[in-house]
Formats: structure tokens, sequence, C-alpha cells
């Protein structure tokens, strides 16, 4: 009995905490992607929409 409520808890129970290290980097990572790409649209924003204008008048 006791070795099936231990085993019950092992399925239940986080193994290690490093899944939650892991998955904590990859939202910083992703964070810093989309903290970059943003940044990018502010300062390049005009410059796309004028070009984008440009081949829509184009076509």
């Amino acid at each position: 009995m006791l070795m099936q409520l231990s085993a019950l808890a092992a399925r239940f129970l986080p193994q290690s905490d490093e899944d939650g290290q892991g998955l904590a980097e990859y939202a910083l990572i992703l964070a810093l992607i989309a903290i970059v790409a943003i940044v990018a649209l502010i300062f390049l924003g005009s410059q796309i929409s004028d070009k984008l204008s440009t081949i829509g008048h184009a076509l």
C-alpha cells in the first residue's frame, strides 16, 4: 500500500525544478525578441509604410 501511494505521489509531484527554469528562460528570450521587434517597428514603421505604399501604387 505504501509503495502504491509513493508511486502515485511521484506521478503528480514535479520531478525537478529544472523544467520550470527552462520555461522561464524561454519566456525571457521571447520577451526580449518581442521588445526588439517593437522597437524596430517604431523606428522603421514609416519607412516600411512608404515602401508598401509605393509597391501598392505600382500595382
